[in-house]
């Protein structure tokens, strides 16, 4: 499970404040330039490779083999996005780099927009609201700059971009259908829902306590005779092209592994990547828990399902990071009382886990992003995400340190001005926010995704909760955290100076980021449909309600302008609680209704006259809400001998050098697959 980079909203609110031949050095740099450029509702950054100097050259290897085989599946991720977004980058692209009209008109100027939030998303849908991404410039512009750069793309593709087919990438509103309704490349045109379900109903795993991870790694087609089967994304398979240069640089990876157990994990990763197994699949992810020794780590793989809106398929993805051992040993103390947390949690006995086993948490360095977690970043991880995996065998947790000091530093203070109920809530934010945000993160990644374990003979989350269990289960992650951040135990830990205030802090700017702010990242009118945001809501909503007969959060009304303020923390937390133990027992019993109820009651539905006055407040700012990053480029320098010798870091100039390199030298997969 990952923590999106809804810290780009919160800091910005609580703190108001191609490797191309110019690029930068990107040493440790007071006076670092962290803002790359800024576009349509997109703001690009930069980030640091903090003690890149102090790595071995091994270790450095290690790194620079392993962001090699993350972009090497870049491509999977456009094409998993949408059928046809290869084709129509590919043909953006060229229209952008052989142009030789009029490159002052505004449409012009548009077409460049509409080609960055493309490469941005990853696709045509946009990478958080997932709605189809039109064109600001009319379609017969765009026809006479492929016939003036003799740029093929189909006119049905073409008519595609600016009509009404695939609005959505991910539909989550059953009335329009789960899979028609989403454009996402996981499944044939006309697979129903149910034929879907019967499919993988009938898949048995050897034993039903370690179920495998049917789906995650194949889209579901019908073939020729009207069946369904799957085609398997594996070497020789669906994106074996990919595939194949991931394996390369995998194996050169685990020919320069820190130790044994690291070496062993890329050893079965590289497996399942040829065999396409989910047996391997879980062999690994034990193996690669167990490897928690050394100073480099790594995701790799197909892993968030969130994209697929019945909770199967797996994003490809890849994050290389180096642990940051300062920030590491102050945040282990989490994990060594996990079992605490968890024998202290409001949940229902049965509920708990006896036994919390394996859990680490580190805050790392990211070296290099890619897939699903490009250019738009988590900002903290917990995985794997097989539910049977954690209960016996633990997880690993990463805080995204570098990721979020990018933030931080890029930030500005008039939000919270403007959206903060009093002087108050100001200095709390000022002198607290930044704590209480990262304890926050490490909090849900470490206890919260670890916490909790499902009833005997319950299915698995997106078996029982279906369409509900990403958002159910990121809500119940946050109210872990929400939980124990007000709570005296912080403090007697060492990880606070003041439990109470950092507590305050913390659900001022929750609730008012759940109820308020984030709706900028939404065009007024629309509902709520991104799995994060729907579970900020759905929490604050709740507790809002349901605080109302004691006046526990005050809806204010000053000079036209909506606040929040709460007045007793004490029974705020009491609320948290009870959400928490409710929401732990719908996962733990499967209880598909009364999710459903909870998310579509209170996370869904936006109120239409506080967004529009969200959004006027908001004119004001001129950063843009949603954030994402290029990625340092490590570049080899080579001996007389063709022996690396050394890897420099150096930083992309622009956002549009790292985006035509990377598919300059990235581009592995055909246009159809």
């Amino acid at each position: 499970m990952k923590l999106v980079n809804f810290t780009c909203v919160i800091i910005a609110v609580c703190f108001s404040f191609i490797g191309s031949a110019q690029s930068k050095s990107a040493k440790e740099d007071a006076n670092f330039d962290y803002v790359v450029e800024q576009f349509a509702d997109i703001r690009v950054l930069r980030y640091q490779i903090a003690g890149w100097d102090k790595l071995t050259l091994k270790e450095k290897q290690l790194v620079y083999y392993l962001t090699q085989a993350g972009n090497s599946g870049r491509d999977i991720m456009w094409d998993q996005h949408y059928k046809y977004n290869l084709k129509i980058r590919k043909a953006l692209e060229k229209v952008y780099t052989t142009y030789k009209g009029d490159k002052t008109t505004d449409n012009w100027k548009k077409f460049q927009i509409y080609l960055k939030r493309v490469w941005f998303s990853n696709g045509i849908h946009h990478h958080y609201a997932s709605d189809k991404i039109k064109p600001g410039f009319p379609k017969e512009y765009l026809n006479s700059l492929l016939k003036a750069t003799k740029t093929k793309l189909d006119a049905k593709i073409v008519d595609i971009l600016y009509n009404d087919a695939d609005a959505k990438k991910v539909n989550l509103d059953e009335s329009k259908g789960l899979l028609a309704g989403s454009a996402i490349n996981f499944y044939d045109k006309g697979i129903e829902v149910k034929e879907v379900e019967d499919f993988y109903s009938k898949m048995k795993s050897p034993d039903a306590k370690k179920p495998y991870s049917y789906g995650l790694n194949s889209k579901l087609v019908r073939n020729a005779k009207g069946q369904l089967e799957e085609k398997v994304w594996k070497s020789g398979g669906m994106y074996g092209a990919a595939i194949d240069k991931i394996t390369y640089w995998l194996e050169k990876a685990k020919s320069v592994a820190e130790n044994q157990k690291q070496a062993d994990a890329l050893g079965l990763l590289i497996s399942f990547y040829k065999t396409g197994d989910l047996k391997t699949w879980d062999d690994y992810n034990i193996a690669w828990l167990q490897a928690t020794e050394g100073n480099i780590d790594y995701i790799n793989g197909f892993i968030e399902v969130y994209n697929d809106p019945l909770g199967y398929r797996g994003s490809y993805e890849g994050v290389v990071q180096i642990k940051d051992f300062d920030m590491s040993a102050k945040m282990e103390v989490v994990s060594k009382n996990a079992q605490w947390f968890e024998d202290n949690s409001p949940l229902q006995p049965e509920h708990k886990k006896k036994n919390v086993v394996g859990v680490s948490y580190k805050t790392v360095v990211v070296a290099g992003e890619s897939g699903d977690s490009s250019p738009s970043t988590p900002i903290g991880v917990n995985l794997p995400n097989a539910d049977w995996i954690r209960a016996e065998y633990g997880s690993k947790s990463v805080s995204l340190g570098n990721i979020i000091d990018a933030y931080a530093k890029s930030a500005g203070k008039g939000k919270l001005l403007e959206f903060a109920n009093d002087p108050e809530e100001i200095a709390l934010a000022q002198k607290y926010g930044e704590i209480g945000d990262k304890l926050h993160t490490a909090l849900h990644e470490v206890v919260g995704h670890a916490s909790g374990q499902i009833n005997d003979g319950v299915g698995t989350p997106k078996e029982t909760l279906k369409s509900y269990a990403s958002t159910l289960e990121e809500g119940r992650a946050d109210l872990v955290g929400l939980y124990y951040l007000y709570n005296p135990k912080l403090q007697e830990l060492g990880l606070v100076d003041d439990w109470k205030k950092v507590g305050m802090e913390s659900y001022d700017s929750y609730i008012r980021n759940g109820l308020m702010t984030q709706l900028v990242r939404l065009e007024l009118g629309a509902n709520i449909e991104e799995a994060h945001m729907r579970n900020r809501q759905w929490v604050s909503g709740w507790v809002f309600e349901k605080g109302q007969k004691d006046n526990v959060i005050e809806k204010l009304t000053r000079n036209g302008k909506t606040y929040y303020n709460i007045t007793n923390y004490e029974k705020l937390h009491e609320l948290f609680g009870q959400l928490l133990r409710e929401v732990q027992r719908i996962k733990s019993e499967g209880d598909f209704n009364a999710g459903k109820n909870l998310v579509e009651n209170y996370g869904v539905k936006v109120d239409q006259k506080l967004h529009a006055e969200v959004l006027e407040r908001n004119k004001q700012f001129t950063n843009a809400p949603y954030n994402g990053f290029v990625n340092p480029v490590l570049v080899p320098q080579m001996d007389a001998k063709g022996n690396i010798k050394d890897i420099i870091v150096t930083q992309p100039e622009s956002f549009a050098d790292q985006m035509l390199q990377y598919s300059k030298d990235y581009s592995f997969l055909p246009d159809e697959n």
